[in-house]
């Protein structure tokens, strides 16, 4: 039916296995304007992943801003799945430390800030791409498939939205960093910059 599989679940959840080629946006997050933002067609075809007992506020939630295309959802959850023999995914995660070590032992790999333009001029780690979540649908064709993706947000919610968009379209060599751009400050591993307005020239 071209429906889109939304998993609405927690990120630990969905990192650690979900359908192949599913999109994560939690229900425990910002879940309707997100998926305003990212499922452009309303009339979109979706079937559910959701928590155990919450499917029918999945639904509700969806058709509050629009979404009356909801087809159905996975009775018994991620568990029925596996259990019925099918293949399931997962994303890797990384916590700051192992984002150290990695940035340090393979610099060629690209830490991913997906934040909004103001949270990465308001300050942002050194040598990092940004790419706003909101503007993924537009600008995938920045991203390369065979480049290695840390990614992070502010706390992990937007960074594994992200994810699960980039691998549902063939990306498979990233991770998603654990505790975003707070944990990672908060450790103090790495460098961080404010954005500075060029000077004008006389």
């Amino acid at each position: 039916a071209n429906a889109l599989v939304l998993d609405t679940r927690s990120a630990d959840e969905f990192a650690q296995g979900h359908i192949p080629n599913s999109i994560f946006i939690g229900i425990d997050g910002s879940f309707a304007p997100w998926v305003g933002t990212l499922i452009p067609d309303i009339k979109q075809k979706i079937v559910i992943v959701a928590p155990e007992g919450r499917e029918e506020e999945v639904v509700t939630r969806l058709a509050r801003v629009g979404y009356d295309y909801a087809l159905g959802y996975l009775k018994g959850g991620i568990d029925a799945w596996e259990k019925d023999g099918r293949a399931v995914e997962t994303v890797q995660r990384l916590q700051p430390e192992q984002l150290k070590k990695e940035t340090t032992q393979n610099p060629e790999s690209i830490v991913l800030d997906v934040r909004k333009p103001g949270e990465h001029q308001a300050e942002h780690l050194t040598n990092v791409q940004h790419l706003a979540l909101d503007t993924i649908n537009e600008n995938m064709a920045e991203l390369n498939r065979e480049q290695r993706y840390l990614i992070h947000c502010a706390g992990g919610y937007r960074s594994m939205i992200f994810a699960s968009i980039l691998k549902s379209r063939g990306f498979e060599n990233i991770a998603d960093v654990i505790g975003g751009f707070g944990k990672i400050k908060s450790s103090g591993l790495f460098e961080t910059t404010n954005f500075v307005c060029p000077s004008s020239k006389a």
